[in-house]
């Protein structure tokens, strides 16, 4: 009997422990209810009751106005930088075309065999 007092002893001050901690750490903004000293006070003179009421009440959940995650084919910003890589794409594209054009046109004085070598005599 005494080791299961103790343990729920040790229970209890865990868990009011990680309570406060999680209370103090939390996001200012997403905390309901009343502020943030008096959940503190809450917790520590109700160990387990405040803990529970805390979580259930005080801990305020994420806003869902700018952290709200979507598929890539409904996010704007996404569909935007799609446009800009497809335009990118075809201006690489022309300028290899450009490129090329401009070797095509251009006389290539690395097509001699060995034997035309400027400065070269076969004595």
């Amino acid at each position: 009997m005494v080791r299961l007092l103790f343990g729920l002893g040790v229970a209890v001050v865990v868990f009011t422990i990680f309570s406060l901690v999680d209370c103090a750490l939390f996001e200012k903004t997403r905390i309901r209810g009343v502020p943030r000293a008096v959940w503190i006070i809450v917790i520590l003179l109700l160990p387990v009751i405040g803990g529970v009421l805390w979580f259930i009440i005080g801990r305020g959940r994420r806003s869902s106005g700018g952290a709200r995650s979507m598929a890539p084919d409904d996010d704007p910003e996404f569909l935007g930088q799609l446009g800009r890589d497809a335009a990118q794409e075809e201006r690489i594209r022309r300028l290899e075309q450009e490129l090329a054009d401009l070797d095509d046109d251009k006389p290539d004085s690395t097509d001699r065999r060995d034997g035309d070598k400027p400065g070269r005599t076969d004595a």
